[in-house]
């Protein structure tokens, strides 16, 4: 009995064991169970989502770029890939070796070249690896995305793969599309390019949509400064897929990409190409047969209405070809534009900056006659060179600095252009004169306009700041002051450095279009115009988005846009109050424009440019002595023989303007006679196009 209670006892405690496990066991799965199902389940639902299905986006056709007149300046042509889908290739492999032989005979990629690691390393279409690396890589991760063997090929040899797309399984034509800029480089400057997704902005791009190595953004012109309204937006496929990547069906009804929207300009591509032909004609003249040497190295012309603010051509030499960027952007091309000294890349109208010279007269006059310095009728003594003592501070003795007229410089006048009134000083570009109202000079022009008026004024005209054109790479141009000398030049502020300001040199820089915007600010009875390349904003089904409104800057006989200044012997502060412009004294400036090209001495007819026109222009000329880095490699920044830009500004009909033109020659010597014959080219070419148009009862164009 004993023996039996204890094999009793064992047997129960042994039980207990084994049950005690099996209930641990129980309750270890049941809480794993608990875990994965309750807690964890809808983390885990996620992720078997996640796995079973995919989520493909659609790209989005971009806008289209028009002229104002409907020519297309940038398009989306197919653009045709061979690609081959790992999955649905045979299975013998000598049928697989045949296809890659007879597709490397096609297109002359090799069929075996380099490593899977090596493609690993390069893009999708980077000439390196053969056919049968790409496709072994395609097959490592995924067999039924397409492997892109060659890109960019033609439509012929895209037609010979579709023709054996039966006998060549698993080969097939991929079609993508391409920018395309049917003017080129014509408007290349102004339409732009595109390119790859920087990796800056991957992250941003990819969070609406976008795929890096698929979608192009706007790398220059409108392409960069409207991207956002021509990318449109990108459809969206939620589908399923299976382990090795095949799509097997939707999930949910696909989301459809939006189109970008398109742009009109307001560029007519007619004046485009005329003002681009004349500005290359015009240089390869002057550098060939004036000079007979390669002088003019550039060169820029914009039309604008000044009435509107749009620009109606924006034309410049060098430039580059556009297209050239269409697929990819070749760094050897790029390269070499980078590396022009001509520097073909910038938009020369916005994003290079020069010393106005005269055409900057524009502002000290309506400065001068606006603050009393100077009345239209004043005389001034305008010899050939005046002297002045430059003292820096009050125990400076000082010296005699002596400072030249044009005549005196260009054709060593010794009589400069003697007492002429204040109207004839803008008429004939008189330097002297401008010194004198400007700076003052004792015993004539007691108090001149001064450094900070002038500064207001010509700020007033559009200098000095972007003008906020839809335009990347827009500089500010620079007008002085003494604080700005102080900062960046460690000396104090002379009446010398006030001198060369009023004629658009020292330290005072501008670009082509504050020129042009100062001189159609005048023209415009004073009301500044904001400039723009934008005419119309479309959808694909030509509903207008954003029509056009010319837009208002300010007007300065109005609006109080320049700080009054009290100014006493050569010392100016300020007031605290705004001022505006008399309507008098814009009328006065444009007058003294006018008189540039109706008297025969104005610098506007120096070899009869504008003498007797048929339409009455107004305008001014420009010569900017100047020493850059070019010149100074050169060796060419001699102390009174300074190289010289050309610049000339001009509009018409006086009266009711509806065309102001500026043209810069880079190294051209007198704007007078070297640019001025150009305004008149681009203006003969903008009134026969309109005659053209009113003969065929078209209206607004150009």
């Amino acid at each position: 009995m004993t023996v039996r209670t204890g094999l009793s006892r064992f047997q129960n405690w042994r039980n207990l064991v084994v049950y005690g496990l099996l209930a641990s066991v129980a309750v270890i799965f049941v809480a794993r169970l608990f875990n994965l199902q309750i807690l964890m389940g809808k983390i885990y639902a996620l992720q078997a989502e996640s796995i079973r299905t995919e989520t493909i986006s659609v790209a989005a056709p971009r806008g289209i770029i028009y002229d104002r007149n409907g020519i297309l300046l940038a398009r989306n042509t197919a653009s045709y890939s061979i690609v081959i889908t790992p999955a649905f290739l045979p299975d013998d492999d000598g049928d697989i070796q045949r296809i890659y032989r007879e597709l490397s005979a096609l297109t002359g990629v090799p069929v075996n070249h380099g490593t899977v690691d090596d493609a690993k390393l390069l893009q999708a279409c980077t000439p390196g690896p053969g056919i049968t690396q790409l496709v072994d890589l395609g097959i490592s991760n995924a067999p039924y995305d397409p492997v892109k063997i060659q890109c960019y090929v033609d439509e012929q040899v895209a037609l010979v793969i579709r023709e054996h797309e039966v006998e060549w399984p698993g080969v097939s034509v991929e079609i993508e599309p391409m920018r395309d800029y049917p003017t080129g480089s014509l408007t290349a400057t102004l339409v732009g390019f595109l390119g790859p997704i920087p990796a800056s902005l991957e992250h941003e791009y990819r969070a609406q949509g976008f795929l890096p190595n698929r979608d192009k953004v706007g790398y220059a012109g409108v392409e960069y400064s409207m991207n956002d309204t021509l990318i449109g937006t990108p459809g969206e496929r939620t589908v399923e897929v299976d382990v090795a990547g095949q799509v097997l069906s939707n999930l949910v009804a696909p989301v459809a990409p939006v189109p970008g929207y398109n742009i009109v300009l307001t560029i007519d591509t007619r004046l485009q190409q005329a003002a681009s032909t004349i500005l290359k004609r015009d240089i390869d003249y002057w550098n060939n047969v004036f000079y007979g040497k390669y002088q003019i190295s550039s060169g820029v012309v914009i039309a604008m209405n000044p009435k509107t603010g749009e620009i109606l051509a924006m034309a410049q030499y060098p430039t580059f070809e556009n297209n050239r960027m269409a697929r990819i952007i070749p760094e050897y091309y790029y390269r070499q534009l980078e590396q022009d000294p001509a520097h073909p890349l910038l938009n020369f109208a916005i994003s290079t900056e020069y010393p106005p010279g005269s055409v900057f007269k524009i502002a000290t006059a309506t400065g001068a006659l606006n603050e009393g310095v100077v009345t239209p009728t004043t005389v001034i003594d305008a010899p050939a060179m005046i002297g002045l003592k430059t003292t820096f501070s009050p125990t400076d003795p000082g010296r005699i600095q002596y400072y030249y007229d044009w005549t005196y410089t260009f054709y060593h006048s010794t009589t400069g252009l003697g007492k002429i009134s204040f109207l004839m000083c803008i008429a004939r570009s008189s330097d002297v004169c401008f010194y004198k109202v400007g700076g003052g000079y004792p015993g004539e022009v007691d108090q001149g306009l001064g450094i900070y008026r002038l500064q207001q004024y010509a700020q007033a005209l559009g200098y000095n700041q972007p003008s906020g054109i839809e335009l990347p790479g827009e500089l500010s141009g620079l007008i002085p002051d003494p604080t700005w000398k102080r900062i960046y030049q460690g000396e104090n502020w002379s009446t010398g450095d006030t001198y060369l300001a009023s004629v658009g040199q020292g330290y005072v820089l501008g670009t082509p279009l504050q020129v042009l915007m100062s001189a159609a600010t005048i023209a415009n009875d004073g009301r500044q115009m904001q400039p723009t390349v934008i005419h119309e904003i479309v959808d694909g089904e030509g509903n207008v988005i954003q029509p056009f409104t010319p837009r208002l800057r300010w007007d300065i006989t109005t609006d109080p846009v320049i700080k009054d200044f009290n100014c006493v012997n050569g010392e100016c502060t300020p007031t605290g109050t705004m001022k505006t412009v008399s309507p008098d004294a814009v009328k006065e400036v444009q007058t003294g424009m006018r008189m540039a090209a109706s008297d025969p001495n104005g610098t506007l007819n120096y070899d009869f440019s504008f003498l007797n026109y048929p339409i009455a222009v107004a305008g001014k000329t420009g010569t900017a002595e100047y020493c850059d880095d070019v010149a100074n490699a050169k060796g060419v920044c001699n102390p009174g023989n300074w190289p010289a830009h050309g610049w000339t500004v001009a509009y018409a009909p006086y009266d009711n303007p509806e065309i102001a033109i500026i043209v810069f020659l880079y190294n051209a010597g007198e704007g007078g006679r070297v640019a001025a014959p150009t305004v008149k080219a681009v203006m003969n070419a903008y009134f026969e196009l309109k005659a053209v148009d009113a003969a065929q009862g078209l209206t607004g164009n150009p």
